[in-house]
Parts: C-alpha cells; sequence; structure tokens
C-alpha cells in the first residue's frame, strides 16, 4: 500500500515539473513574440538579380554577351521574362530581450505594381541589441509587366540597381508570423518597406 502511495506520488510530481516545464516555454514563446513588435524591419541588399538568366551586372555594366542578347531577345519576344534575385530583409531587435518569428508572407513589387508573393517557413530568433538577415527568394515572371511598356523599362529596371545592389523601383511588403504553443498567429497588416525602416 505505502509502495504504491509513493508510486502515485512520484507521478504527480513528474507530471507537475512537466507541466512547469512547459508553460515556462509557453510564456517564454508569448514574451519573445511580443518583443517581436518592438523590432524593426527593412530593404536590405538585393542580391543574384537575374533576369531571363541574364546577370543584371552584365545589363548594367554593358557586359553582354551575344548569348545573353539572344536569351533576352527570345525571353522578351515569347513575352516570358524570368526574374531571379534574393531579397534580404533586415530585422533589428534594439531591446534587451530576444525575439521570435516563425514565418514571413511578403509580396513584391516593381515601380508601384505587385509582380510576385511568397512566404518564408524559416523559424528566426534576434538576439538582444542585434540584427538578423532574413533571405527571401523570388522567381517570378515581369513578361506581362514588360511586354505593355516596351524593352526600354526592361532597360531601365535593369539600370536602377546599385553597386550595393539596392533598387528605387523595387518594394516590399512583409507580414510576420509567430507561432504560441501550436497555434499559427500572422500579423494584421503588411509592413512596406522600401529605403526606409518599416515598424509593426
Amino acid at each position: 500500500m505505502k509502495k504504491t502511495i509513493v508510486l502515485g506520488i512520484t507521478a504527480i510530481v513528474i507530471v507537475a515539473l512537466a507541466s512547469c516545464s512547459v508553460v515556462n516555454d509557453l510564456a517564454d514563446q508569448v514574451k519573445s513574440v511580443a518583443n517581436l513588435r518592438n523590432c524593426e524591419f527593412s530593404l536590405k541588399k538585393v542580391s543574384g538579380v537575374a533576369v531571363a538568366g541574364v546577370d543584371v551586372k552584365s545589363l548594367t555594366q554593358g557586359r553582354l554577351s551575344a548569348g545573353d542578347v539572344i536569351k533576352l531577345v527570345a525571353a522578351y519576344k515569347s513575352g516570358k521574362v524570368p526574374l531571379e534575385m534574393d531579397v534580404n530583409v533586415g530585422v533589428k531587435n534594439p531591446t534587451s530581450q530576444k525575439a521570435s518569428m516563425t514565418a514571413m508572407d511578403w509580396i513584391l513589387a516593381i515601380d508601384g505594381k505587385d509582380v510576385a508573393g511568397g512566404a518564408s517557413r524559416r523559424s528566426h530568433t534576434i538576439k538582444a541589441k542585434s540584427t538578423t538577415t532574413v533571405p527571401l527568394p523570388v522567381n517570378t515572371d515581369l513578361g506581362e509587366l514588360f511586354s505593355k511598356e516596351g524593352v526600354e523599362s526592361l532597360k531601365n529596371f535593369a539600370s536602377s540597381f546599385s553597386s550595393e545592389g539596392t533598387s528605387s523601383k523595387v518594394g516590399l511588403r512583409v507580414k510576420p508570423s509567430l507561432s504560441v504553443g501550436s497555434t499559427q498567429v500572422p500579423f494584421p497588416n503588411y509592413i512596406k518597406l522600401e529605403k526606409k525602416t518599416g515598424k509593426i
């Protein structure tokens, strides 16, 4: 009988300790999630930009090969102008507590027109008083955009990129999401990121 009671008490203690651990973990999640609201989001470097498989640097620096020209002409004539790039979002945490993010939806705009959207499902922890870079790979077709505005608009787009990898023509809106327990909670609004820093 005594043995049964001891075993029962031991089980209760184990469950209680496990419950405390779960509660503490959940409380830690809630704190780091809440702190995400204090973080600052900015559009950082855009890298790996290629139009129809041609590096945008070749376009801007006049280093096009015959093969590059053939690719661009063929893409423009076909009405499909694939764009590939890596857009990097900076998340700055100015506070003394860590912040967490489990996903980020995004919408890419060129000259104010939405051309692509997607989501990054990677989790990120932004340490106290630090900045984390969230890479967003972009693959989309600009054929419709440039077919309406002509080949000159394609040239203008390519030449808009600076040596630092920024472009006045590229805009981005992001919506961070976070998990509390097993529930995914998206932020209510998108944050517009261009040259300035956005804050939730």
